[in-house]
């Protein structure tokens, strides 16, 4: 039938399931998972500060490694600016370091201008792994797709990558923009259908012939 319902969705398999066997290491491993230890090398340590410049205009407080590990703990427990402030802030007070905490307006400011290294490529033979995916842009209007089932034209974006297969790390990469065709809906249809009802009709006039008269 036409138009079901989550038809997007229905192109979905459904994760195929495994029995544990080995249930003592599983949860050992799931224990694992939760696990921290977080610690600070005496270089870090030394480089918390920023060193004092020379030029006009204010000094900063606080040095590029020091933003980079507070955006970095930011980004892998996914916390906002302020809860990356309190977490720095709890983390060098468990350790006993006398260490000064950069403030969120701090972070934000800073990471618009932070210079993020890229790893040199060396010369070594490396064995890559390739591989592809489809990026879905959503955007406004995705909600009243799900809940009446219509379908629009929406951009996609195909990206390629190519990953070290030692290090996990990507070499090359490459993005290419398209668009997924179109399929026709509901409104569409009606919209059609409205059009041709109401567009007018051409009547054609037909010649009269001249009938005969009996005799």
């Amino acid at each position: 039938m036409p138009f079901k319902a989550n038809a997007s969705r229905r192109h979905r398999i459904p994760r195929q399931r495994h029995s544990v066997t080995n249930w003592p290491a599983y949860e050992a491993g799931l224990r694992a998972r939760g696990s921290l230890t977080v610690w600070f090398t005496a270089e870090a340590i030394e480089a918390w500060r920023a060193e004092p410049r020379a030029t006009r205009g204010g000094q900063q407080r606080y040095s590029a490694l020091a933003i980079t590990t507070a955006l970095t703990l930011r980004a892998v427990f996914r916390l906002a600016l302020r809860q990356t402030e309190g977490l720095i802030g709890s983390i060098l007070a468990l350790l006993g370091l006398d260490l000064g905490v950069p403030d969120h307006s701090t972070l934000s400011r800073r990471a618009e201008a932070l210079e993020v290294p890229r790893p040199r490529c060396g010369r070594e033979p490396v064995h890559l792994l390739v591989d592809s995916t489809g990026v879905r842009l959503c955007g406004p209007g995705e909600w009243l797709e799900e809940k009446h089932g219509t379908k629009r034209r929406r951009p996609w974006k195909k990206l390629h990558l190519a990953t070290d297969a030692d290090t996990g790390r990507i070499v090359a990469s490459e993005r290419l923009a398209g668009r997924s065709p179109a399929r026709p809906s509901r409104r569409a249809g009606r919209a059609l259908h409205r059009r041709r009802r109401l567009r007018p009709r051409r009547r054609l006039r037909r010649g009269r012939r001249a009938i005969p008269a009996r005799t």
